[in-house]
């Protein structure tokens, strides 16, 4: 009785507002009308939260968006981080299901800083903390809303956030997880909470799900992530969120497969820490840690060298020594003889890891591993390398 009350009193709460989802998402989206060099950045924060989900969205006009808060013991962390961002209130707070380690980290944030909106699934759960949770966006009077498939969160004008699914009426904390996919411009994300392989296929029939970053769905488990979802997604970078030597065993080692056959850049919480990625709508930029700014990049890449070179293989291996993960976005590899020049794409070399440039009839593609062409780039009776970076600065160069 004492929840069906709590949820009464909230869904008033919400009517005397005058504030619901629907009435707040009804605005023409018009960011096909902002030129794409005009359009300002926006940023995803994947937040190192142990063992949970936490992901914070500032909007290109400086709106703030939270999905999750992770568990009861890393709301503080959760809190401070936002304070860190310069984050003062929050737009929308969006609980994607009740489980403790999405929502437990909410208590804290409710308790620090100012909410405007609150999205939840829908999904009663008996817990102490889900209902801790709702008793304080009672006594807030925070609106509080469930969204139906389909709607929008009207963050930001030039943001298109629609929800994917909401589980209200499942019987799995799980399925009831809400999925948001998130559009600026050529990018977009793919928030999944722990929807699974159900939840999935579901999505899959109703609506178009390719995204350029994927927030893989609980954690990397086995019950998520199926290879007909992740084909179809083709996200360029993966984001997996997950603790340091779990007792779950995330994420399972096929799920991993599945996501290196599709070639994407894979990042997780437990081993880069904190993990952003900027947009303007047009380019991305994945940064680990939150602290390496784009511009900083060529100032810190002490220790990017040509490690090794095999012309007759056509092979050249470059090897980061640092001790930072470096952004190769924008740099060249010149095959100095003939002044053939390879473009790195987008990519993070993390510390200690090399990655090979090849070319020629062999030339190999994914893992660890980047293919220029297939025709002869470097001369077998000698060529010099040379590796520039995004300033057109020589970093290394191997005879």
């Amino acid at each position: 009785m004492r929840k069906i009350v709590m949820i009464v009193c909230i869904c008033m709460a919400v009517l005397l507002s005058g504030c619901t989802l629907n009435q707040q998402t009804n605005k023409t989206l018009e960011s096909s009308q902002v030129p794409v060099e005009a359009r300002k950045e926006m940023k995803v924060h994947f937040l190192d939260v142990g063992q949970g989900d936490s992901i914070l969205v500032q909007s290109p006009s400086g709106k703030n968006l939270l999905v999750d808060g992770s568990t009861k013991k890393a709301g503080k962390d959760v809190v401070d981080y936002l304070r860190k961002q310069g984050v003062e209130k929050l737009d929308y707070v969006v609980a994607t299901h009740p489980d403790a380690d999405h929502i437990g980290g909410l208590i804290s944030v409710l308790n620090s800083i100012s909410i405007k909106n609150f999205v939840d699934s829908g999904k009663v759960h008996t817990s102490q903390t889900y209902e801790e949770m709702l008793q304080l966006i009672l006594d807030k009077a925070i609106p509080f809303t469930v969204p139906n498939i389909g709607d929008n969160i009207s963050l930001d004008d030039e943001l298109d956030i629609k929800v994917l699914n909401v589980g209200d009426d499942s019987d799995d904390n799980n399925e009831a997880s809400i999925v948001l996919k998130i559009s600026y411009g050529e990018i977009s994300f793919l928030l999944m909470g722990d929807a699974d392989t159900v939840v999935e296929k579901e999505i899959l029939e109703r609506a178009n799900v390719e995204a350029t970053v994927l927030k893989a769905g609980h954690h990397g488990s086995d019950t998520s992530s199926s290879k007909e979802f992740i084909e179809a997604v083709n996200p360029k970078v993966t984001i997996l969120s997950y603790g340091k030597d779990n007792s779950y065993g995330h994420p399972d080692a096929e799920v991993m497969s599945r996501l290196e056959q599709i070639k994407t850049q894979i990042y997780g919480t437990a081993e880069v820490g904190n993990i952003v990625v900027e947009t303007d709508g047009q380019d991305y930029n994945v940064l680990t840690n939150g602290s390496v700014e784009p511009s900083e990049i060529a100032d810190t890449a002490i220790g990017i060298n040509i490690s090794s070179k095999d012309l007759r293989g056509e092979i050249v291996g470059i090897t980061n020594y640092g001790d930072t993960a470096i952004i190769l976005k924008d740099w060249q590899l010149v095959s100095v003889i003939g002044n053939q020049i390879f473009k790195f794409p987008n990519i993070n070399l993390q510390a200690g890891e090399t990655i090979y440039v090849t070319s020629g009839s062999e030339a190999k593609e994914g893992s660890g591993y980047l293919k220029w062409t297939t025709g002869q780039m470097w001369r077998n009776d000698g060529d010099a390398a040379t590796l520039l970076n995004n300033k057109g600065e020589i970093v290394s160069e191997l005879e």
